[in-house]
């Protein structure tokens, strides 16, 4: 079986680099892509509140056989629920979903700039931490927002996960985590296939015996980045993480760096207010 490699976290927690997402996988399949990705092993898996889906995760969870502390869940707290008094009964009731005690991971899903509501739920978010949660965090905040959480001088988010791939390579806020010591994770970490196909990865595929994903994929972990890709097929899951056996030379990562095209696949995060 694949060993994950961790990265620390600023508060001192271990997190798996390479994690399962559930992004659009319905609440009746998520239970068996879970329990086939939890069998490749992964032990990272990151859902949402929105998803609708933490049911079916909780499942996969549950009849895995996997303990606990061998696990790192990622949940998010939704745009409905940003405001004072609100966080504690948001991660609540993802957690009578998920039906467990505790994420390990619990993130702030977007900040909805149209009011400053986000920075309320970080200031609660900190009560949570050892009460709920390991470890808080947030998912698609600019640097203009981390600068604002930092300004309240409340512990920093110990990851922000963007999106973030080739065709999107988000640097001025991957350089705004690294400034705060935040985490960078990736969400569509592919571009869902949009990489694929460009003659920089492809001749590095071809180079290393492995998939054009699997290039995606450890240009993304030679980066530092964590990354949590998404597929429901059992052989793509085991390969997404099967990222160890080569590495790119400085020349395939170069190429592949040059692919920037702000090619977006989802919402900005300066105007998206749910």
């Amino acid at each position: 079986m694949t060993t994950i490699p961790n990265i620390t976290l600023n508060d001192g927690i271990l997190m798996p680099q390479v994690g399962f997402g559930v992004f659009q996988v319905p609440d009746d399949e998520a239970q068996r892509a879970v329990e086939t990705a939890l069998e490749a092993g992964y032990r990272s898996i990151d859902t949402a509140m929105i998803y609708g889906n933490e049911t079916g995760v909780g499942r996969a969870l549950a009849a895995s056989g996997v303990a606990r502390d061998e696990l790192f869940v990622t949940t998010k707290l939704w745009v409905a629920d940003l405001g004072a008094g609100k966080a504690r009964a948001a991660l609540d009731a993802s957690l009578e979903r998920l039906g467990l005690d505790h994420v390990d991971l619990y993130l702030i899903h977007w900040p909805a700039p149209a009011t400053d509501d986000y920075l309320d739920t970080w200031r609660e978010l900190q009560d949570l931490r050892g009460t709920g949660t390991r470890s808080v965090g947030v998912s698609n905040f600019a640097p203009e927002h981390l600068d604002r959480v930092a300004a309240l001088g409340a512990p920093l988010p110990a990851v922000n996960q963007i999106e973030l791939h080739p065709s999107l390579q988000n640097r001025e806020t991957v350089a705004a985590n690294r400034r705060h010591g935040i985490a960078t994770e990736a969400w569509s970490p592919l571009a869902q296939g949009a990489a694929l196909g460009s003659p920089a990865v492809l001749a590095a595929a071809e180079r290393h015996g492995v998939s054009p994903a699997q290039v995606v994929l450890r240009w993304h972990v030679q980066n530092g980045t964590v990354v949590i890709p998404k597929s429901v097929t059992p052989s793509r899951i085991a390969a997404n993480l099967d990222l160890f056996g080569f590495a790119l030379d400085e020349d395939e990562t170069a190429a592949i760096d040059a692919l920037e095209a702000d090619g977006r696949t989802g919402p900005h995060p300066e105007s998206f207010n749910g």
